[in-house]
């Protein structure tokens, strides 16, 4: 695949034209990274806007007592770092790379310059922000309102989103390998309390699991959890 059919696979880039994505391709710098290696570090001056090529990427904030806290895991066209934009600031998290993967990078100046010339893209990447802000508000709203059972089964419903593959039968195998801890962690609760709830949605039939792989076996019952 050549970089035009690449960046036009990212939905920050897909409306624009091939002279405006060979603009983006030409000031963008290409990093890649094996499985674990840390992109950058929460406090680091930050270098720019990113976005993930190919591979995942896990964003997680450390807490006083040294714990992990993971606020998201991306997938191939997602952005990071944007709240960079217009700023120069530190990085507000850290960046993994969860398997061996691709990152763009687009220094703040470059960007700015592209887009001073360029209505069509600062349109995009204001919807780029304003999605991330929902998806920060909701997740607020969900640790307020929701209990563990609701939050575990929404976060394995959003990670089948771009991390499964749909079996013949309807259900859906989680594709991403992901420890209990690190689920813990995205669902916002301890290891063994996640331990405890994905045990007692096997036991009730809505999920399995063994220690490579979690399948959701009734996607609707999960969703009516957190209805």
């Amino acid at each position: 695949m050549n970089f035009l059919q690449q960046l036009k696979k990212m939905p920050i880039f897909t409306d624009l034209t091939d002279a405006q994505l060979k603009d983006i391709h030409n000031i963008t710098i290409e990093r890649s990274y094996r499985k674990g290696t840390v992109i950058f570090m929460e406090d680091e001056p930050g270098e720019g806007f990113h976005y993930l090529q190919t591979g995942k990427v896990k964003i997680v904030k450390m807490t006083d007592d040294g714990r992990e806290h993971i606020i998201n895991i991306l997938s191939s066209g997602d952005l990071f770092a944007e709240v960079l934009l217009f700023n120069n600031r530190s990085y507000p998290a850290t960046a993994v790379a969860v398997e061996d993967s691709r990152v763009g990078i687009i220094k703040n100046k470059d960007l700015e310059y592209l887009i001073l010339n360029n209505n069509k893209l600062a349109l995009q990447l204001i919807k780029a922000l304003s999605l991330r802000l929902l998806f920060a508000q909701q997740k607020i709203k969900n640790l307020a309102l929701h209990d563990v059972t609701a939050r575990t089964a929404e976060t394995l419903l959003n990670l089948s989103i771009d991390n499964g593959k749909v079996l013949p039968n309807g259900q859906i195998e989680i594709t991403l390998d992901l420890s209990r801890q690190d689920l813990a962690s995205l669902v916002g609760t301890t290891r063994e309390t996640v331990t405890r709830t994905l045990s007692t949605l096997k036991k009730d039939g809505l999920i399995d699991f063994d220690t490579h792989k979690i399948v959701l076996l009734m996607p609707e019952k999960l969703k009516r959890l957190i209805q």
